[in-house]
């Protein structure tokens, strides 16, 4: 035994210390794109090569995307573009933005819609669910997070009441968002008998790899004409008006919902289709599903899907082709606000070239690590005169983006790398001056009530506060 030890020690100490490094800083140098990190890993790897293989081996590698395409291939569904050409030819001159989302985007941006906004669970949920309770063919519905409580047992019930109608109901539930209420809305759906998928699910904790992976999308479409989408969970605590009578208000959550109709809502179920497809194999076809759709107004707008399976960060394009594009002004509502350098960049850059720009963040979210993360970068924006603004509670879990008054995103995605690279997202881009008019009036109204940070504020942050914050910061790559 000691002869074999001795035999086979300087062989393993040579693929050990030598080998293995030298592979693993070949591979760090080949797939590494950020220079900075590139060069980190090369010097650990080799200065520290058994805590460094280790280290890189563990943390280093990118499985997300890989595990992604893997798990999630481009979708088998039937084409129905040519099913929009005449809604798409009417969409009018396409501004700048929208030229070049036409190279990003899966769906063209189609005309002849109307989009309403909703705020809180207190006007959307009444719509959605009278939407439901008029179905007389089709309902779908994709959200992360569907509570059991005093809310999500109204939409069971409408559902339910749905189904027994004869109409077609399909429900689809992440598979870590139905684990925000115990016990889960689950076993009321299987008992109301309305067929339902959990996305991405398992049993078993160590089957259940997929925590990055979710479907962050929020789509309630009812007889394929009239959709529903934002930031809203199904959730009691997005329903204020009961917030007096319940003890537990400091949990209530503020939010933005959109109804739709017009020729996007099409878009809208395709997405829908296509995450039941892969989440149950069941294809979904047919007029009670993908009706024909008329104009219902003046909004030219484009559903776009966003997932980790995909070759490029695409809501993150998006978001940067926004910025660069702005002239005049740009207003920012998001929970979490953790841009990576290339988005803050651009904000710098559009800043000081004149444009004016507005960033709504919460005074305090629901994470308080995230809020510390947030306020180490924060600075930057600051020094070169963007404007950060504080809203205050409840917390407001709003997303919009909106660019010279006359563009607007609208959706799932946060300002966050789990919205920007980990999450399956939906969000909409919106091109109308009386609708975007609208929403800056929401956010105008938003930042009236809320305060102003300044850099004397940030500076003044204790050395303990800092160092507090400089750490969350670095987590942010998986916040």
């Amino acid at each position: 035994m000691l002869e074999l030890f001795a035999f086979y020690w300087p062989i393993a100490t040579t693929l050990l210390l030598g080998v293995i490094p030298i592979v693993l800083a070949a591979t760090v140098i080949l797939h590494k794109r950020n220079e900075n990190a590139a060069i980190a890993w090369v010097g650990l790897i080799l200065l520290s090569p058994v805590i460094g293989s280790v280290a890189y081996l563990l943390f280093g590698i990118n499985r997300i995307r890989r595990r992604a395409r893997r798990t999630r291939p481009p979708s088998g569904l039937p084409d129905r573009s040519h099913d929009r050409q005449a809604h798409t030819a009417r969409a009018g001159a396409a501004g700048a933005i929208d030229r070049l989302i036409n190279n990003l985007a899966p769906n063209p941006a189609v005309g002849g819609n109307q989009v309403e906004l909703l705020r809180n669970g207190d006007e959307a949920y009444p719509a959605m669910i009278a939407a439901i309770d008029g179905a007389t063919r089709s309902v779908m519905l994709s959200t992360y997070i569907f509570k059991r409580d005093a809310t999500g047992m109204e939409f069971v019930d409408a559902l339910a009441r749905a189904q027994a109608r004869g109409v077609d109901v399909r429900v689809l539930v992440d598979g870590v968002g139905q684990m925000y209420s115990f016990p889960s809305i689950v076993s009321a759906l299987r008992h109301a008998d309305i067929p339902f998928a959990r996305y991405m699910h398992s049993f078993w904790p160590w089957r259940m790899p997929y925590l990055n992976l979710r479907s962050h999308r929020k789509i309630l479409v009812v007889d394929g004409e009239i959709g529903f989408t934002g930031g809203i969970n199904i959730s009691h605590n997005n329903v204020l008006v009961t917030a007096p009578k319940r003890p537990l208000s400091k949990r209530l959550v503020r939010d933005l919902h959109f109804r739709i109709t017009g020729p996007v809502v099409g878009q809208l179920s395709d997405a829908f289709a296509d995450d039941w497809n892969f989440t149950t194999d069941e294809t979904l076809e047919g007029a009670q599903w993908f009706p024909p759709l008329g104009d219902h107004g003046a909004v030219v707008a484009r559903a776009i899907p966003t997932g980790p399976h995909e070759t490029i960060d695409r809501t993150r394009w998006i978001l940067h082709a926004a910025i660069l594009e702005a002239r005049e002004r740009i207003a920012i509502q998001t929970p979490y606000f953790l841009p990576d350098e290339i988005l803050v960049s651009a904000l710098r850059i559009a800043s000081i070239k004149g444009v004016e720009i507005d960033i709504m963040i919460p005074e305090r979210s629901n994470l308080r690590f995230v809020d510390w993360a947030v306020r180490a970068r924060l600075d930057e924006l600051l020094h070169d005169g963007c404007r950060v603004w504080l809203g205050p509670p409840p917390f407001n879990h709003a997303k919009l983006l909106m660019v010279d008054r006359e563009w607007a995103l609208i959706g799932s995605s946060n300002w966050d790398p789990r919205s920007l690279r980990l999450n399956f997202e939906l969000n909409v881009e919106c091109r109308d001056g009386a609708f975007v008019d609208a929403l800056s009036k929401a956010f105008d109204a938003e930042r009236k009530q809320a305060r102003r940070l300044t850099l004397a504020e940030l500076g003044a942050r204790s050395l303990s506060v800092r160092l507090r914050d400089g750490v969350a910061r670095l987590f942010s790559p998986y916040l």
